[in-house]
């Protein structure tokens, strides 16, 4: 398994990225997950269900499972937000992890930047940023790779280059 990361501001395409990503690499014979993470409170189930009224009643845990699929819901309870070395060793074995979001911490990154935005380049501040995915003319960093947003192959070419091992992942994190 190798991890990579896509870091940026919100409103950049790290989503419209990834969804376009995951079936091109998919294609060419790689299994992927993703690991997102959401700044607000979310439900991957729906009010009236049992599985919301399972974690409405209290369960820490509701797993949900079907013949074409199975989810599982930990509600932390007041707990802290798992660490992300914590939520990639839950991780099911793949060849690829795609990490949107979690721009903070200490992986390997590619930057999504997008000159709407007007915000501020990430790999600026971090050293992970090993590349930059952008619909900039000029003004990206010429020491490191980079592609157009909208180059798909060029962008799946940089991620599978510059992936990291899963072991070497979790040492660097854990080491931050």
């Amino acid at each position: 398994m190798r991890v990579i990361g896509l870091a940026g501001w919100s409103g950049a395409g790290k989503t419209s990225l990834i969804v376009k990503l995951i079936p091109y690499l998919n294609e060419r014979g790689f299994s992927v997950s993703t690991l997102k993470h959401a700044h607000h409170a979310f439900d991957v189930d729906q009010p009236g269900k049992d599985s919301y009224l399972h974690r409405e009643a209290g369960a820490r845990e509701v797993l949900v499972a079907s013949a074409r699929r199975f989810a599982l819901i930990h509600e932390l309870r007041g707990a802290d937000e798992p660490p992300l070395i914590d939520l990639l060793r839950r991780m099911s074995p793949v060849d690829l992890i795609l990490i949107e979001g979690y721009k903070r911490d200490f992986h390997a990154k590619i930057e999504v930047h997008r000159v709407a935005n007007e915000k501020p380049w990430l790999y600026l501040e971090d050293p992970t940023i090993a590349a930059v995915a952008t619909d900039a003319a000029h003004g990206f960093p010429a020491h490191l790779p980079h592609a157009h947003l909208d180059d798909i192959e060029a962008i799946a070419g940089l991620m599978l280059a510059l992936a990291r091992p899963i072991e070497e992942t979790l040492a660097r994190i854990g080491k931050a």
